[in-house]
């Protein structure tokens, strides 16, 4: 209603109108065209990404059936070779030429035979060039040697000797206490060849008394999972990782490895670990979520991978031997949606193309209809201004050339009419002064019944103003209503009035003087601006402390990122600062800041203020424990103090001191500070865990050195050193 009522008052001009309507159809017309062709490409693209990740997992299942199929049908041979008696366990001559053929011949590393005895033979390709013989017995020590061999897998040479004893093995120990065929647990070498991840298929062998012979096992390199997933090239920028249920990563299509190397030994990767972001994100999620034990059945999901949307796709793979992995197909969505984006540019591109050419089109049209218009309103603005010899010329359109002889009719008829006009001039002047009096009565009618409807209108327009101002009024008193600061500015007000109309009149009614005193007007009056600034101050109080909590938790901050170290301390020390402040027994703890110039440190900025908040308790129980042996007096002559000192050890780190003049430590006490669970505090007022975590936070979360320095009866100096990067290393 509002909008027609605005479109009455208002005069557009005929092109306009003409065009708009016209361009916004065809605008209109062509984006929803584009939006539908978008919504229909991107149904397409969910199903051809739900597709594309069903066959790659068959692809990866099918896989996996066969390569992992592979030892325990080789072990269920040579099993039944050796209970027929074909294969004698005694010949190691004849088994290890055996079992160096077998290597040969099938896509396996190892293929060793454990006798109870303690001895067994075996062959290997690690490297998958080169196979050898281990031969290991019991007499006179249990010792194995590698043998290399020719190309009829004859031993040409001894590589090494080794103490070994496979009694003692997994590999050994859990087919035999199983007593079926098995996987054992997954083990990891690392050999001059290489990493070596194997999983080894082991069942227990017998001969034809069901005597038990010992066991069996053949190994696969774990590592060769992964080159399959690359050579499957999902996408572009698509991965599939397979992990067990515990997280462990197995294999991965990526170029991280699924192990790492901590203190030069070989050590299996997690996934939730992984520097890989696809893999350490869905690990985070499936973490998050379910959790990858309880996965039961195939689940399909979208993730944010560093901003870009990915398909995922995790299906649960077993075997009948004990393997339980999942395998983990992501997808993103970049690699269907790149020609769907192309063509919705060429959308755009066509919809603004199409917007110019069918504004151009308008404004011919209206310029071709508007033109004879114009004509004829020239013409009659010429009429209404006196001068009536005005003709128009026809124009190409029908309607409007039938307008054009219809105005020029009536144009002639007008010049016949005002000169019939003149001719009956004398007479109507004679007939004016009669019709004078008329008139002017008429007028006065007139003019009364035009005030009337001008003051009807008025009051009307009055009224709905009124209504509009009461409205916009309601909703700021509300909020002055609600606002401290305006109520603390009025209650004055109020306050001075009460006093100025209490010097003006000292002696008011009687029952006003009842009512001040039952109120207590004069303590009011004293009391409640106090109240008012107690509240400002509380607040403002409030709002520090929360500022100091939240600098210090850094609850928005738990990701890895740069932050300034000194403030993390002063906001450490603004939630100490009550142990800080005097007391009856005591005075103030000095507190000496000697800040450096220090750059931004990217560090666990919540986690690192953990450390300062141990080390500054510590201190200041270290200073009460030595203040309880010394009297006021002598803690003013000798004050309790804590310093804090930071610097640049380097250019690459920084260095923190805390320090307090407190009770000290012994050198015993010194060697076990940072142990778990040790602390020098009475039961039940220390754990013996803040330092243990302090230590382990600063050396490795941050890669720095966290050192104690005391003197019993002088007190002690903890140094925190860490670097201002975490270079080459990713932070979890």
């Amino acid at each position: 209603m509002k909008i027609q009522q605005f479109l009455r008052g208002k005069a557009f001009p005929l092109q306009l109108v003409l065009v708009v309507p016209f361009v916004l159809q065809i605008f209109t017309a062509v984006g929803l065209v584009g939006y539908l062709s978008f919504k229909n490409g991107q149904s397409a693209v969910n199903d051809l990404a739900e597709q594309l990740m069903a066959r790659t997992s068959d692809v990866v299942d099918e896989h996996l059936k066969s390569y992992l199929a592979i030892p325990h049908a080789l072990n269920q041979i040579n099993a039944d070779a050796i209970r027929r008696g074909i294969l004698k366990v005694g010949d190691r001559e004849t088994v290890g030429k055996y079992l160096w053929d077998q290597v040969q011949a099938y896509d396996v590393t190892y293929i060793g035979i454990g006798l109870p005895t303690g001895g067994g033979i075996a062959a290997a390709s690690y490297d998958g060039k080169t196979t050898t013989i281990d031969d290991w017995t019991t007499e006179p020590s249990k010792t194995n040697t590698n043998y290399a061999t020719d190309t009829q897998g004859n031993r040409t040479q001894v590589n090494a000797t080794w103490d070994w004893d496979n009694l003692t093995e997994p590999w050994y120990t859990e087919p035999v206490a199983a007593g079926k065929p098995i996987w054992a647990k997954v083990t990891t070498s690392n050999l001059p060849t290489g990493p070596y991840i194997a999983a080894s298929a082991s069942r227990p062998i017998y001969d034809s008394q069901d005597r038990l012979l010992g066991m069996i096992a053949v190994d696969i390199h774990l590592l060769k999972l992964s080159d399959f997933l690359r050579d499957l090239n999902i996408s572009q920028f698509g991965q599939i990782f397979i992990m067990e249920r515990d997280g462990t990563l197995i294999a991965n299509s990526g170029t991280d490895k699924p192990f790492t190397f901590i203190d030069g030994k070989i050590q299996r990767l997690r996934a939730i670990d992984s520097s890989d972001p696809i893999v350490h994100t869905i690990a985070k999620h499936l973490q998050r979520s379910d959790g990858p034990k309880f996965i039961a059945q195939n689940k399909d999901f979208q993730l944010d991978v560093q901003r870009k949307r990915n398909f995922i796709h995790v299906v649960p793979w077993r075997d009948g031997y004990g393997l339980d992995w999942l395998m983990v197909t992501s997808v993103p969505e970049d690699t269907f949606m790149a020609q769907i984006n192309a063509n919705t540019r060429t959308t755009i591109a066509l919809c603004f193309g199409a917007l110019v050419v069918a504004t151009g089109l308008g404004l011919f049209t209206s310029r071709w209809l508007v033109h004879p218009i114009l004509r004829l309103n020239q013409a009659s603005e010429a009429m209404a201004s006196g001068n009536l010899n005005q003709a128009v010329a026809a124009s190409n359109i029908q309607e409007l050339n039938t307008l054009s002889r219809s105005f020029n009719h009536m144009a002639g008829r007008l010049r016949e009419l005002f000169t019939a006009l003149e001719h009956g001039k004398e007479e109507l002047e004679n007939r004016v002064e009669e019709r004078t009096a008329e008139l002017k009565h008429a007028l006065a009618e007139l003019q009364r019944t035009q005030a009337q409807v001008v003051q009807s209108e008025k009051m009307s327009s009055l009224g709905q103003l009124v209504a509009g101002v009461a409205h916009e009024i309601n909703n700021p008193v509300n909020f002055i209503h609600g606002n401290l600061s305006h109520v603390q500015e009025y209650t004055e007000d109020l306050l001075e009035f009460v006093q100025l109309y209490q010097q003006h009149d000292p002696n008011p009614a009687p029952e006003i003087q009842s009512v001040a005193e039952d109120i207590d007007l004069e303590f009011l009056q004293a009391d409640l601006p106090k109240m008012l600034a107690s509240m400002r101050l509380g607040t403002d109080r409030i709002r520090q402390i929360v500022l100091s909590l939240r600098n210090f938790s850094r609850m928005d901050e738990a990701e890895f990122k740069a932050v300034d170290i000194h403030e993390g301390i002063d906001s450490t020390l603004m939630i100490l600062q009550h142990r800080l402040k005097g007391t009856s027994e005591r005075p103030d703890i000095e507190l000496v800041k000697d800040y450096a110039e220090l750059p931004l440190v990217k560090c666990y900025a919540g986690q690192l203020n953990q450390v300062f908040m141990n080390i500054l308790v510590n201190a200041i129980d270290a200073i009460e424990e030595n203040n309880a042996k010394r009297t006021y007096q002598e803690l003013k002559d000798h004050p309790s103090r804590i310093t804090i000192r930071t610097s640049m050890a380097d250019a690459a780190s920084i260095e923190v001191a805390i320090a307090d003049n407190g009770v000290g430590m012994t050198q015993a006490v010194q060697k076990r500070i940072f142990d778990p669970f040790f602390t020098t505090k009475a039961l039940g007022k220390g754990t013996g865990m803040g330092m243990s975590i302090s230590y382990q936070i600063i050396t490795e979360k941050h890669m720095g050195r966290l050192e104690c320095i005391s003197t019993p009866g002088r007190g002690t100096e903890f140094v925190i050193r860490m670097p201002l990067r975490q270079s080459g290393r990713q932070a979890t």
